[in-house]
């Protein structure tokens, strides 16, 4: 919802069809061929809706699954990794790079991958850090709680002096004010669902789809029940989001 919210507002004329697998989260724990499974079946089911772009806005999707779902696809992916890499490599002074992210993620070494082709000289340092996900999700986003479980993650940082930091989840913008306070002014923090929007920006505009007059509309899927979605709804994304349904999405595996 993050991604989604900095899209609309970067882009306020595009529809959203937004697709919350709320019935399966979190994916950040789960095995790679689940992960390739479940996100297969989103991306089919979106592009069934006949939308002109897919954004695959979670970093352990993005890390583990993009380059599979691209090789089965003809059809225009973004991920959120790539966009997050080269704003950090463009903003690092001294080349020492933070990723926090879920296990997934950070297991994968996505983000260390790419920041190492695209820079041989950076030194990228990655942490998972699990909780923050279902703190997210219960609103735990300040506090004294929220301090402790961040300063502790974020520790090993300052022994290694990162001047970046990558939120490499999107649910870790809710923390930023938090993180922020914790790693200090000194270190640049680099927002996956800021840089996405502006790569999504940019594919529409070379690729000659932006919609540049009218008022887009978001309407969201979830795989469970709506009401606690449209409970948190207003925190991930800013605002009430009315339009939302629940789907079943076809199993192209058998469980």
């Amino acid at each position: 919802m993050t991604v989604a919210q900095a899209i609309h507002k970067r882009l306020p004329g595009e529809d959203i069809l937004y697709l919350g697998d709320t019935a399966r989260v979190p994916y950040g724990v789960k095995s790679i061929s689940t992960i390739k499974r479940y996100a297969l079946e989103s991306t089919l089911f979106l592009l069934n809706k006949g939308v002109k772009l897919v954004v695959v806005a979670c970093n352990t999707v993005s890390a583990v699954a993009l380059s599979h779902l691209r090789e089965l696809l003809r059809a225009p992916l973004i991920g959120v990794l790539d966009p997050g890499v080269k704003a950090a490599l463009n903003v690092s002074d001294n080349g020492r790079i933070g990723i926090i992210g879920t296990p997934s993620t950070i297991q994968s070494q996505g983000y260390q991958s790419r920041l190492k082709a695209l820079n041989s000289n950076v030194q990228a340092f990655a942490k998972a850090c699990p909780l923050l996900v279902p703190m997210a999700e219960e609103e735990r986003l300040e506090g004294e709680i929220a301090e402790l479980v961040i300063r502790d993650y974020l520790s090993s940082f300052s022994e290694v002096q990162i001047d970046t930091l990558i939120l490499g989840c999107t649910h870790y913008p809710l923390f930023k004010p938090v993180i922020k306070h914790v790693i200090g002014e000194s270190v640049s923090i680099v927002d996956s669902a800021e840089t996405t929007a502006f790569e999504v920006e940019d594919v529409l505009l070379r690729e000659s789809l932006i919609r540049t007059h009218g008022k887009g509309e978001v309407q969201c899927f979830v795989t469970d029940t709506p009401d606690r979605f449209r409970l948190l709804a207003k925190t991930f994304f800013g605002s009430d989001l009315r339009r939302v349904q629940r789907e079943t999405l076809n199993s192209i595996v058998s469980e």
